[in-house]
């Protein structure tokens, strides 16, 4: 079972001030930290460390991005 982490948790992993680079889609917390396309916790006009369902309809490509990330919780 995931663990839950609530919204404010999930902001504290943005990339600025720690090691951590996470964001939530679809109900699931994805660790982006590996990807060189989320340096320092952004990637183009969006910001790590908040649930991005909603910002995904703007973005060149599918939700199978996030295959690429291992989930290490759900949104609560």
């Amino acid at each position: 079972m995931l663990p839950v982490f609530t919204r404010s948790q999930l902001a504290l992993r943005n990339g600025s001030d720690r090691d951590e680079i996470w964001c939530a889609y679809a109900g699931l917390i994805y660790d982006v930290s590996t990807s060189r396309l989320w340096r320092n916790g952004q990637h183009y006009e969006h910001w790590a460390g908040q649930d991005l369902t909603d910002e995904l309809t703007d973005a060149p490509h599918t939700d199978s991005v996030f295959a690429r990330f291992r989930v290490v919780g759900r949104l609560g």
